[in-house]
């Protein structure tokens, strides 16, 4: 019998239990639920019934029948086996599906624990943030890790768990050629054997806050 960790089902918001979350969080399961999806069109260009996609995520392999069990709780309609968990947590608001209706994460609801934005991040997402993080020590002149982590820490969650991990050697590594750069090469950015200018427009584009 094939077992897996992830499962997904379909609640309908018309035929759902008033209370069908707090049922889902006394499971004390990992889990997801999507936003309301409420626009969602079938192939004629019909509007589909309101309904929510859920993600239950097992500590251990669980068969379709013992998933089956948890969603017959919530009223969850069919058990759908997940083989790749972030592509379908992405699925929950169409994130790699431009021709559909497009849902706001923040509006998924996670339970037990469960990090949704953990789970959906890809490697060009935490790039672009690493790039974010770039551009502020060049606009702002840091020159301190530590109060670069100490803003991130009260103002950029995100930016915050990329200082935390292994990608910080990069920007450590930034910060201090940066410094370099300003010492030996006052008002401007050092390139090969060229120095270049930073322009006013170039701090007009980032509305960063000052420390």
């Amino acid at each position: 019998m094939e077992r897996t960790r992830n499962y997904a089902t379909i609640v309908y918001k018309e035929s759902a239990p008033a209370n069908w979350l707090e049922v889902l969080e006394e499971t004390h399961i990992p889990a997801f639920v999507s936003p309301l999806h409420d626009v969602d069109v079938d192939g004629d260009g019909v509007v589909k019934k309101e309904h929510f996609h859920v993600m239950l995520m097992f500590e251990s392999v669980k068969t379709r029948k013992q998933a089956s069990e948890v969603f017959k709780l919530i009223s969850g309609v069919g058990c759908e086996q997940i083989n790749a968990l972030r592509a379908y947590a992405r699925y929950l608001c169409h994130l790699d599906s431009p021709d559909k209706p497009q849902y706001e994460p923040g509006r998924v609801q996670a339970f037990a624990g469960a990090d949704y934005f953990g789970t959906i991040a890809n490697a060009s997402d935490k790039y672009e943030k690493i790039a974010e993080i770039l551009d502020y020590c060049r606009i702002k002149k840091i020159t301190s890790f530590a109060r670069l982590v100490d803003h991130a820490r009260h103002e950029n969650f995100e930016w915050f768990k990329i200082l935390c991990d292994y990608r910080n050697s990069a920007i450590r590594e930034y910060i201090k050629s940066q410094y370099w750069t300003d010492k030996n090469f006052p008002g401007g950015v050092f390139k090969g054997k060229n120095i270049i200018e930073v322009t006013e427009w170039e701090e007009e584009d980032y509305d960063y806050e000052e420390f």
